[in-house]
Parts: structure tokens; sequence; C-alpha cells
């Protein structure tokens, strides 16, 4: 019975501590894996599933192996204006200084709504159309996909 008891131990603890088996070419410091995570709108519910998937998605991989960049277009340009839920922007924040996540905003929304730069938090690089940038990441080799 303590065999049983030390075997599914053993099994359970090696489970919990399993590193992804990454396929080849594996990413390293001069090779990153390079993803790009639109934001398409501002439902709370969406925007918090996808910054935990970014989160379980960065602590899988080594430091410097991996770069993301968040795309705020249409809706999703509220999620990183000052006024949004502070929580939420509590953790944006902690993505681009924690692991240096990119957001990239884009102008073209933000002319449509009226809003200005002044309204968003700090550390957002703006680009005009941000769906050219998703395309254009995309050419360059970036993996495109949102985790929810």
């Amino acid at each position: 019975m303590l065999y049983r008891i030390l075997v599914i131990f053993s099994f359970v603890t090696v489970s919990l501590f399993a590193k992804m088996d990454f396929v080849s070419p594996k990413p390293d410091f001069d090779h990153p894996r390079k993803w790009v995570v639109p934001v398409k709108t501002d439902d709370l519910h969406t925007v918090n599933h996808i910054i935990g998937g970014i989160n379980n998605v960065l602590n899988e991989y080594p430091p410097e192996t991996l770069q993301v960049a968040m795309v705020f277009y249409s809706s999703g340009m509220r999620v990183i204006k000052k006024d949004y839920d502070k929580a939420t922007l509590k953790r944006l924040e902690s993505l681009m200084d924690g692991y240096d996540v990119e957001m990239v905003g884009c102008l073209n929304t933000m002319k449509t709504m009226g809003w200005k730069k002044k309204e968003y938090i700090d550390g957002i690089e703006y680009k005009q159309a941000g769906i050219a940038e998703i395309l254009e990441r995309s050419v360059a080799g970036w993996t495109i996909f949102a985790p929810y």
C-alpha cells in the first residue's frame, strides 16, 4: 500500500513540474518564438482570459525565447485606455514591465472614435492600422492567435 502511494505521489509530482517539449528548431535567444495576440474586443471576461492565456504561455518558455505583441484595434482599443478596469490595466502593465510584451494600438480606431494618445496608458506603440500591423507581422513570421 505504501508503495502505491509513493508511486502515485511521484507521478503527480513529476506531472506538476513537467516542462514543455519544444519542437525543432527549439526556441532560444537568437531564434525566439514570435506571437501576435489580436485584441478586438473590450469585453472584460474575454480580455482577462487573453491575459491569463498569455501568462500561461510565458511561464512555459525560458526567458528571452518568446516575444509577444498584443495588437489592439476596434473595440479592443478601449482596453488600454486609462479609464478601463484598473485591475486589468495593472495586469497589462505587468506584462509590459515583467515580460517585455509589446502593446500596439491602432491610430485609425482612435481617429474614428475621437480618442487621443493622452487617454491611454504609458508604453503603447502606435501604428496607423492595427490589422495591417498584424498582417505585416504574419509575413515576418509571427504566429497569430488569440487564446480565447
